[in-house]
């Protein structure tokens, strides 16, 4: 140890009287530096993204290769500016100038990063088929902060008072989002359902206010449905934020649930009635074996017994088919079987004013006036 301070000293004594032949000691060593580092680089950046995608780590290698490089050279650089011209203004202009490439160096690496990481990988987070729209508005806005955040320091680099431009940037971004905090609502709001994930795409919600669909997009502004009309629905996700919604595909089982009522007259055999109603569910090719369909008879109604059935089907849009086709053929059934369907009936008695059952009818006033 003692014999490398000596050797350093004797180095620094040497050249100190030498100013060009110290600046390019300091950019030869650089040199070499940069030579060994960014070997040293490549084989640390590869063990430390071993965890993520193999496209993605080679990729992030390479792209950190020439900053890491460049990086070193401009020290040296900056280095050897400070040797030849030590304090005065040509060093000042040029370590100012060094900080700027350094951050434009770094700043160029950062969005290249973040392109990478974005398109190979998406962000945590977002469901697969929403990131088409997503990533390039999330990646534009991350590189918009990266540019800021270098402007910033290339300025303070350069000496430049910015606190006056911060508060003028502040009066504006201010003023901005009163004059856009509709939009900006929408913006958080699709944010917190991308991370909350509510519902994805392809799910079947009902909102409150009765819309009903396929969810085909989530952005970062709006969500659409297809309804069932095959009609697209577009929704602000500022007002999905508030909304209640029921997913018809949500929950750990993705089937659905589709409830038949069934009105049948009294004096039928219940147990022969369910039986066949169930015979129809088995046999339909769209109505799920687990869980089975299953028969409830839930009310003694005014005209009938009122039954449902219970069965599940894999996708809440074969709703509509599989009810019809369900009831067609319980129709059929009953009718082949003679099982009686009651209708609503009503029995109206009149009476005068003579009958003797009740008080007599009042009689009409005659009309006023003349």
């Amino acid at each position: 140890m003692d014999q490398l301070e000596a050797l350093a000293a004797l180095l620094t004594g040497y050249l100190a009287p030498r100013p060009l032949l110290a600046a390019a000691v300091i950019l030869g060593a650089c040199a070499v530096l940069a030579l060994v580092i960014e070997r040293l680089t490549r084989v640390g950046v590869r063990r430390l993204l071993r965890g993520l995608p193999a496209d993605l780590g080679v990729s992030l290698e390479r792209a950190l290769r020439r900053p890491v490089r460049l990086s070193i050279l401009l020290l040296g650089a900056m280095g050897a500016l400070a040797v030849l011209a030590p304090g005065g203004r040509v060093e000042q202009v040029g370590q100012s100038a060094g900080q700027t490439l350094l951050v434009i160096l770094w700043t160029a690496f950062a969005i290249r990063a973040l392109r990478l990481v974005l398109e190979t990988n998406g962000p945590a987070g977002l469901p697969a088929s929403a990131q088409g729209s997503s990533v390039p508005l999330l990646r534009n806005g991350l590189t918009i902060v990266v540019v800021l955040v270098s402007t910033y320091v290339v300025l303070v680099a350069w000496g430049v008072n910015v606190t006056g431009l911060l508060a003028s940037a502040g009066i504006l971004g201010l003023a901005l989002s009163f004059a856009a905090q509709d939009t900006l609502g929408n913006l958080v709001a699709g944010i917190a359902i991308l991370t909350d994930k509510p519902y994805r795409i392809g799910d079947y919600i009902v909102l409150d206010t009765g819309e009903r669909g396929e969810v085909t997009h989530i952005g970062l502004r709006s969500t659409r449905l297809l309804t069932r009309d095959d009609v697209e629905v577009s929704i602000p996700n500022g007002i999905m934020g508030r909304a209640k919604i029921v997913n018809e595909s949500g929950g750990p089982i993705h089937k659905y649930r589709l409830r038949l009522p069934v009105r049948i007259a009294y004096g039928e055999d219940i147990d022969r009635v369910m039986a066949l109603m169930l015979s129809v569910a088995d046999a339909h090719p769209q109505v799920c074996r687990h869980p089975e369909p299953r028969m409830r008879l839930r009310q003694f109604g005014e005209s009938g017994l009122e039954f449902e059935m219970l069965c599940w089907i894999e996708q809440p849009a074969l709703r509509g088919l599989v009810a019809h086709e369900v009831n067609s053929g319980l129709y059929r059934l009953f009718a082949a079987e003679g099982v009686r369907l009651p209708y609503a009936q009503r029995e109206v008695y009149l009476r005068d004013g003579r009958d003797a059952t009740g008080p007599p009818a009042a009689a009409p006033e005659p009309p006023q006036g003349g």
